[in-house]
Parts: C-alpha cells; sequence; structure tokens
C-alpha cells in the first residue's frame, strides 16, 4: 500500500472511530444552514441550523423534507481544503468527475467548451454538462457559449456561501435542460461590511504561478435598502509542455483491437515525421529513410521500439507533438446588486455582472507529411542532389520550430437581472427579466497559411545568386510573393525565423449568443389538512436565445495555386488557405416558452411510523420555435419513519433541446493525423463538422431512491444513501468518422450512416471525415451516492467529517449496429462521450487545534480504470487499464482575530503523479491529447499561501 492510499484508509478510519467513540450533538448537514440567517456560532456545532429553503422544489421550505437529493456544500468548506477558483474546489466533490477545467485537453479549434475547452463546466454525472442547468439564486444563468453550456466562473465567487447539488432530473421545476440536475449558488444577498482576500500559488517544480485577489462591500442603505459589490482577479500562469511532467510519458494505444489487441505505446513517435525531417525518395535512391539529425546532414535513421500494427515507435528520433498541459487564465471580474423594499409587500431587487477571461494555451506543431520539393532545392546539398534520381522526392518532418498552434480564447461575459418579489395575501409572488451576453473572440496566431508554404518550400537560386521563393521570380506572381521568405526544413532548426513568420497567419473569430428570460411564478397554501398545509406554486418563463459569427479565417477560403509548382492542389475543392477556419454565421435565433405547475400534498404526521409522509408532484410544458412542444413531469415521495429515519424518492420525465448551433452551425474544418482502421493507416486529412436541422429534444427518465438516518444516540452523525437510474432515449450525440467505434460499424456492418461519415476516393483512401450530431443514441446510467457528515468536539475542540462517495458502475450508450460502449470505470472517451471512475470517494477532516490553528485535510481517490468501453475490443495483457489514483492535500489556518485568518495550503502533499494512458487510436497523434485520466491531477505538488480579512 503506497503512503498516500495509506493517508486516505487511515483518514477514512480516524472518521469512524471518532464517530463512534464521541458523543455530539445533531447536526443538520443535508441540506445546509441558511447563510442569510443567523449562524450558528462555529464554534459550537450544537447549535441547531435553521431550515432553508431547498434548491430543487418551489413549494418545498424545510430541507429535511425534500424528496430529491440535494448536496450541500459551504464556499468556506470548499476554500478550506482547496483555495482555488470556487469551481476548481467544486471539483473534488465525486459527482463532478466528468467536468472540465484548465487542465482538460485546452484548445479553441473545437466546439468542446462552446469554443474554449478550459471553460470551466460542470458535468453532474458524468453525461454531459449540457444535461444540468446551472442557476444563481435559484434563476437559470444565461448561456456563455454557443453549446448552451455555462462556464461557471461567471458567478460573483467571493459573495457565493453555498452551492446546492440537485441531483436528480428536475425540468419540471426548472426548465428544459435539468436532465441530471442542477448547480444553485446561493449568494449572500445580505451582506454588509468589507472583506478582502489574496493569495499565491505555486508547484513545488517552479511553475504554474498563481494570483488571486478579492474584495466585497455591503451596506444598508437607510432601514429599506442595501447595496454589495464585488471585484475578483485571477492570474494563472498555466503550464506550457506536456513534457514539462517527468510522469508523462506519451503514452498512446496501437493496434486495432481485433486482429490486433490494442497495446500501450510509452514514449510515443512518429518515425516517417522526425523534427530534422526525413526523405523519401525510392528504393533506388541511396538517401531514402535518412533524417537530418543535424541542420543540412544527412543520417541514417535508426528505429526505436517497433510494433506489429502501427508505424508508430517508442523512442527512436521520430517527432511528437507537445501541446500545453494547462491553460493558462487571466481574469477581472465585477458584480454588484441593489434591493429595496418598496412596501411592506413589495421588494425590488436589480444586479449586475461582468466577467472578463482569458484562456491561453498552445497547441499542435506542425506534422508535415507527404510533402512533394524539389531536388534542385535551394537549401539541399549539391551533394544530396545529385543522388536523387527523380526531379522530385517526398519528404515529412514535425515541425516545431516556434511553430505552435498559438490560442487565446477571450471571453466577455455580461449578465443584468431586475426583478421584483413579496406577498399577495397568503401568496408569494415573484417577477424576474435577465439578459445576458456572451462574446468569445478566439485569436489564432500560428495558423498555417497553406499558400504561403507552397511558396516558401520551392526555394531556388535566382539570377543574382539570391536564394528566393520560385513564385517570386514569375512575371505573374511576382509582386504577390515579393515578401515570400524561403523556408529550409533540412534540420531540426534550419529555418530562418523570419520564413517561419511568413508562412503562418493570425486568424481571429468572434461568436457572440444573447439571451433574454422572463419568468414569474407565485406560490401559496390553497388550503390545510390535519397533517399540514397543502403548497402549490406556479410559474411560467419566456427565453429567447441568439447566436452569430464572424470570422476572417473560413473554411471557403482557398489558396491560389497561380506559379507554386508543388504542394498546392487544385482538383476538388481546391487547396484550403488555411490549416484552422471557423465559418462565419449570420444571426440565428431560437424562443421557448415554459408553464408550470408544483404542488406539496401533506398525508401524515405524527401517527405510528409516520413521523411525517408527503407525496410531491410537478408539471411543466415546453414550447420551442424549432423543435416543437414537450411535455415534462415529477413526482415524489417523502417518509419520515421518525426523528432518526427518513425515506425519499422521485420519478421524472425531463427533456433538452438541441442547441441553435447543433441545429443551424455551418460546417467547419478541422485538420489531425487520424488513423484508418481499415487501412491501418494514419493521414493528414480534414474533418468537416457540420450541423443538422433534423435534431428533436431528448427525452430522459429519471428514478431516485434514497434514506436518511440520523441516530439520536450519536448526534451530530448523519448518512444519506441514493440509487438514481437515469434513461435517455432520443439521445443527441456527435459522431465522428474519425473514431474507431464508427469506422468499425461502417466497415464490418456496412451501416449506411457510418460509411457517409467516412469520405474515400477511389482507390479507397480516406480523404475526409464528417461529425455530425445525430439523435441516434439511448444513454442508461444508474449508481448510488453516499454521504457521511459528523460534528462534533474532540478534547473540547471542534471536530467535523465528511465523505462523499459515488458509485456509478455503467455510463451505457447505446447505438444501432455497433457494440454498446459502457463508460462506466472507464479512462477516455472519443465522440465527446465522457469517461468516468466507477467509484469516486472524497474524504475531508478539520479540527481546531487551538484557537488559532485549524487543520484541514482532503483525501481524494478513484478506482482502477479501463482503456476503453468498447466490450468488442481486445487488448495486450498488461495494456488495458490505469491504476487507481488517490492524493492528499493540507491546509493550515491561522486566525489572527476573528477578522483575519492566514493560511498554508500544499495540494498533493505527496505529489502523486497520475497513471499514463490514452484512447484507442491515439497511435497517429503522440502528445497531443490525453495520456492521463481527467480526473487526476497533472500539476502535482502545489503550495498556497494567503490571507482573508473581515470587517
Amino acid at each position: 500500500m503506497t503512503n498516500r492510499n495509506f493517508a486516505f484508509y487511515a483518514l477514512l478510519a480516524s472518521g469512524s472511530a471518532l464517530a463512534l467513540s464521541t458523543p455530539a450533538a445533531a447536526q443538520m448537514t443535508k441540506p445546509a444552514p441558511d447563510a442569510s440567517a443567523p449562524a450558528p456560532d462555529a464554534t459550537d456545532p450544537q447549535d441547531a441550523p435553521p431550515e432553508i429553503v431547498v434548491t430543487g422544489s418551489r413549494t418545498i421550505t424545510n430541507g429535511n423534507n425534500s424528496p430529491t437529493p440535494v448536496t450541500v456544500v459551504t464556499t468556506d468548506s470548499l476554500q478550506n481544503v482547496r483555495p482555488a477558483s470556487l469551481t476548481d474546489s467544486l471539483l473534488v466533490l465525486p459527482v463532478f468527475a466528468g467536468s472540465r477545467g484548465l487542465s482538460s485537453n485546452p484548445t479553441a479549434t473545437g466546439t468542446t467548451g462552446g469554443g474554449n475547452g478550459s471553460a470551466a463546466q460542470l458535468n453532474l454525472r458524468n453525461i454531459g454538462a449540457q444535461r444540468n442547468l446551472v442557476l444563481m439564486d435559484g434563476r437559470r444563468v444565461p448561456p456563455t457559449s454557443f453549446t448552451n453550456i455555462v462556464d461557471a466562473d461567471v458567478i460573483p465567487q467571493l459573495l457565493v456561501k453555498r452551492v446546492d447539488l440537485v441531483t436528480g432530473g428536475v425540468s419540471a421545476v426548472y426548465g428544459s435542460d435539468a436532465v441530471s440536475g442542477v448547480v444553485n449558488f446561493i449568494t449572500d444577498t445580505t451582506f454588509t461590511g468589507f472583506k478582502a482576500q489574496a493569495q499565491g500559488g505555486v508547484s513545488s517544480r517552479s511553475d504554474d504561478g498563481s494570483h488571486e485577489f478579492g474584495l466585497a462591500w455591503g451596506v444598508k442603505i437607510g432601514s429599506n435598502s442595501h447595496f454589495e459589490i464585488s471585484y475578483e482577479f485571477r492570474d494563472d500562469d498555466g503550464i506550457g509542455r506536456r513534457s514539462d511532467r517527468e510522469w508523462f510519458n506519451r503514452s498512446t494505444v496501437g493496434g486495432n483491437g481485433t486482429t490486433v489487441p490494442y497495446f500501450l505505446i510509452p514514449n510515443s513517435t512518429l518515425p516517417a515525421n522526425p523534427f530534422g525531417g526525413r526523405i523519401t525518395c525510392g528504393a533506388a535512391c541511396a538517401l531514402n529513410g535518412q533524417y537530418f539529425a543535424a541542420n543540412g546532414v544527412l543520417s541514417p535513421f535508426v528505429n526505436g521500439t517497433t510494433y506489429t500494427g502501427t508505424t508508430t515507435q517508442s523512442g527512436g528520433p521520430g517527432g511528437y507533438y507537445d501541446t500545453s498541459l494547462k491553460s493558462a487564465l487571466n481574469m477581472h471580474q465585477v458584480y454588484g446588486r441593489f434591493d429595496s423594499d418598496l412596501s411592506d409587500n413589495v421588494h425590488f431587487y436589480a444586479l449586475a455582472s461582468g466577467t472578463f477571461k482569458t484562456n491561453h494555451f498552445y497547441g499542435e506543431d506542425l506534422l508535415f507529411s507527404g510533402l512533394t520539393l524539389s531536388k534542385t532545392n535551394a537549401f539541399l546539398s549539391p551533394t544530396y542532389q545529385a543522388q536523387i534520381p527523380a526531379a522530385t522526392f517526398t519528404y515529412g518532418q514535425f515541425f516545431n520550430q516556434n511553430a505552435r498552434l498559438d490560442e487565446k480564447a477571450d471571453s466577455r461575459q455580461l449578465m443584468g437581472s431586475i426583478g421584483f418579489n413579496g406577498k399577495l395575501g397568503g401568496a408569494s409572488w415573484n417577477v424576474n427579466y435577465t439578459r445576458g451576453e456572451s462574446r468569445l473572440t478566439t485569436v489564432l496566431k500560428n495558423n498555417l497559411n497553406y499558400q504561403k508554404l507552397s511558396a516558401a518550400l520551392d526555394a531556388v537560386v535566382n539570377g543574382a545568386g539570391q536564394t528566393v521563393c520560385y513564385a517570386s521570380t514569375q512575371a505573374a506572381t511576382a509582386a504577390a510573393y515579393a515578401n515570400c521568405i524561403p523556408l529550409n526544413l533540412f534540420g531540426p532548426s534550419a529555418a530562418n525565423p523570419a520564413a517561419v513568420g511568413y508562412i503562418f497567419d493570425t486568424t481571429r473569430s468572434v461568436s457572440t449568443t444573447h439571451q433574454d428570460d422572463f419568468n414569474a411564478s407565485v406560490s401559496g397554501s390553497l388550503f390545510s389538512t390535519w397533517a399540514g398545509p397543502v403548497n402549490v406554486a406556479l410559474s411560467g418563463e419566456f427565453r429567447r436565445q441568439t447566436f452569430s459569427q464572424t470570422s476572417d479565417g473560413t473554411p471557403s477560403m482557398t489558396a491560389d495555386c497561380t506559379s507554386l509548382r508543388y504542394n498546392c492542389t487544385t482538383t476538388g475543392a481546391g487547396q484550403p488557405l488555411l490549416l484552422n477556419t471557423f465559418a462565419p454565421t449570420a444571426q440565428i435565433s431560437g424562443n421557448v416558452w415554459e408553464v408550470a405547475g408544483e404542488v406539496t400534498v401533506p398525508l401524515l404526521k405524527d401517527v405510528s411510523f409516520f413521523r411525517n409522509l408527503e407525496l410531491t408532484g410537478a408539471a411543466r410544458y415546453t414550447k420551442y420555435n424549432t423543435v416543437g412542444g414537450y411535455a415534462t413531469w415529477k413526482a415524489g415521495i417523502n417518509w419520515a419513519l421518525d426523528d432518526d429515519l427518513r425515506f425519499r424518492g422521485t420519478i421524472s420525465r425531463d427533456i433538452r433541446a438541441p442547441t441553435l448551433y447543433d441545429l443551424f452551425a455551418p460546417t467547419t474544418a478541422s485538420y489531425s493525423n487520424y488513423t484508418d482502421t481499415k487501412l491501418g493507416t494514419s493521414s493528414f486529412v480534414p474533418q468537416f463538422n457540420s450541423s443538422n436541422s433534423s435534431l428533436t429534444a431528448e427525452i430522459g427518465h429519471t428514478k431516485t431512491f434514497g434514506v436518511v438516518y440520523k441516530p439520536h444516540f450519536i448526534p451530530g452523525l448523519s448518512f444519506a444513501v441514493d440509487y438514481y437510474n437515469i434513461n435517455i432515449t432520443n439521445a443527441i450525440i456527435t459522431l465522428q468518422g474519425t473514431s474507431a467505434q464508427i469506422q468499425n460499424g461502417c466497415n464490418n456492418s456496412g451501416v449506411a450512416l457510418y460509411c457517409s461519415l467516412i469520405v474515400r476516393n477511389s482507390a479507397g483512401v480516406v480523404v475526409n471525415y464528417v461529425q455530425k450530431p445525430i439523435n441516434i443514441a439511448q444513454i442508461k446510467t444508474a449508481g448510488v451516492d453516499f454521504e457521511v457528515n459528523y460534528a462534533n468536539r474532540l478534547f473540547g475542540r471542534p471536530l467535523s467529517i465528511r465523505v462523499l462517495a459515488a458509485y456509478q458502475p455503467h455510463i451505457r450508450y447505446i447505438q444501432p449496429s455497433v457494440p454498446t460502449i459502457d463508460q462506466g470505470g472507464v479512462a477516455f472517451g472519443a465522440n465527446g462521450i465522457t469517461a468516468s471512475p466507477s467509484w469516486r470517494i472524497t474524504g475531508s477532516i478539520s479540527y481546531q487545534f487551538t484557537d488559532f490553528l485549524r487543520v484541514d485535510i482532503l483525501e481524494r481517490w478513484r478506482n482502477t480504470l479501463a482503456l476503453s468501453g468498447d466490450p468488442t475490443v481486445t487488448f495486450a495483457p498488461g495494456s488495458g487499464t490505469i491504476k487507481p489514483y488517490s492524493q492528499t492535500s493540507i491546509n493550515l489556518s491561522f486566525n489572527v482575530n476573528k477578522r483575519a485568518e492566514f493560511f498554508l495550503n500544499v495540494q498533493n502533499l505527496f505529489d502523486a503523479d497520475p497513471p499514463a494512458g490514452n484512447l484507442t487510436g491515439s497511435s497517429g497523434t503522440p502528445g497531443q491529447r490525453n495520456g492521463f485520466a481527467s480526473s487526476d491531477d497533472v500539476v502535482g505538488r502545489y503550495y498556497t499561501a494567503g490571507f482573508r480579512v473581515k470587517f
């Protein structure tokens, strides 16, 4: 047993021993107390917390009576164990194992993350961030991207007091898209005084430096009004290269899983593309297969370890990618809120926020595969020219001379809301309007211009003895290429920096999403029975959303091949001008209106075996102008057997509609080195990403059943166990022709839909792949959530222990004519399908050693993972799994007085390295993506120090 695993089990053992040996008073931990009410003394856990209005219902006001599983975490408890951004801190919770963040394969060239793959996307139940809602104070947060997903960093984190997690379908209560649940950020709307916090951090390897600073101020204005404002700044350097971590060994997976079992290739390289460049000139050519180990000097190529079924090698002089491991972040955020009592029964509020966030990361180096060069190229030595029999030769190279794609995702996210609420008779009412605008500007530097590359590679000597571009010597194109600088590829550092700069363009695209949301609700008691009041809520909502995109680098832009002798194609659609493109989109829009009702009916109270029995129900009708109308509903039961034991359960029907981008986005293209499983070859070809106007809404059916036990004979201890079962039909998934599963469905079963995603020429060679969203899947998952809470005093000092565990053995994606993919207990997923450990456990313990010192310890663990969820593929012995992973963190807090606190935090205390692994079919892209399970820590031991003050 490793030291870090021992620490985890010791933590759990100590928690169990304390829970059994030390008497304590009762503590409600699910849900947590409302921080807006007078809080119990932090030094006295025996004070009973107040009841709260629970997220997940508009009619239930007692958190103990919620039939829906609700997990509540306070901001303080999260920041005490992981003093990062609030969204990063949330990722320690087991229910968020499939979420994205700064180290989630950062990219800005695809649709992942709505164009920003480093956005903070919270993914409940690991079935997609697009299937849960993000709320703030119970209201829908406007989407921050064209995928309708919210970048949770838009939340004003300094004023958030707790986060409520509803892990069950609640579309009937909160509206469409809440298939797997909601994440509700509850802000402190009554904050008065001043608080500030600042911190800085650095890894044990002296990189990934971070700085955070925040201020908040709140004040009462007269006797009826209140104003609060906050400002936050965050800066994170990120980690610019995957090779900056010694554990990252570029593991990829070779083979095809059938005739050649999949196997792991450590230190993967592509022998056809060394960094110095490799010549292919035929068997009769003495230079055939040699490469430039030094500038201008050829050397025999000495293979690394070779494998059957793939050209990828382990080691050797072949090339590889080295993309960013963690995105850099720079963010400013300002938030303000004003509210006032206009009368005894009418309350007004208005709020506004602006989040200005930039993620910066590096993508792929250039992979030159199959270039055609003239043997008389001016940079090639005459000695070598004489040994090449043909007029041209083929050349391959990983070009890494300051050539990585430089990606910047710059987002501006504005939100404003205005509303009224109050009382009318015995009823409560609310009217609200929210406007959101998100603008994502994607700037790509080092975006390859194929036309310039073609010109720069054709280097000749002019009449004056100067090395120039051939196209600049031709009358028809001399003016166009007057600034062309010839590019020397013959060596690992042979290129002139000016020539490198010439072949690249900087392109810019801007996508803008707007949402207007009008909603109103009224709730109250219709009448009372002997068991209590019958509460009813009615609500209505109208939303309108628009999306548009501009771009100065589009897929329709093609190269002009005039005077370009090599590497410029005029056949078919012609040579694309740019390697990475974004298509412009005229404004597209959609709207939806919803009406809903909810009721809570108490049936029994204070009789034998029924301390309380309630039934809840909700129904909603949703009408989209794009995909039609849908009904959703929910029913629940809450049965308190006595003060110790409670049972709860729900069933629901929920929906998620396709986004405007899914329906109407223009076709875009992206290039990479994709593997053709039919021929067993890899080639650098485009993938065309298209929309689908025929999509309809997904339908989800969810069942939950849970038990909450708070034994009176061990005050302060509580247990909660909840089972869930989610079945989504008509599910929208993105099919990719590059996927091994889709290729096998075409190659082995001849499914026409799958074959349409793989476009071949008359010789059977892949010309391009297609990616497209389709209502084709059924998604099924089931699991159990566990929660244990304990709060008491040990040696007269406050002690709290919390253990959260999630067991999710299956996440099945069922498609016709291909094997069912089960992503439960799997490390990687293709086609945007998230993978998740089947067991995830987070444990924390907090103890106040002295009046001035508190220690918090956090332990996270996940189980062994399979590399693939495809049951039909085979792996070579020892290659199909990733070992379990755990990490320990510790926080020391020093209270100078009740107003100031200093802290020192160490994340990943034992510097646990994530085990290596990768996606099947990844052998053609070593060092580009993945290499580790997404839930594992890639930074290593990390030190943070800071302070918090409050007046």
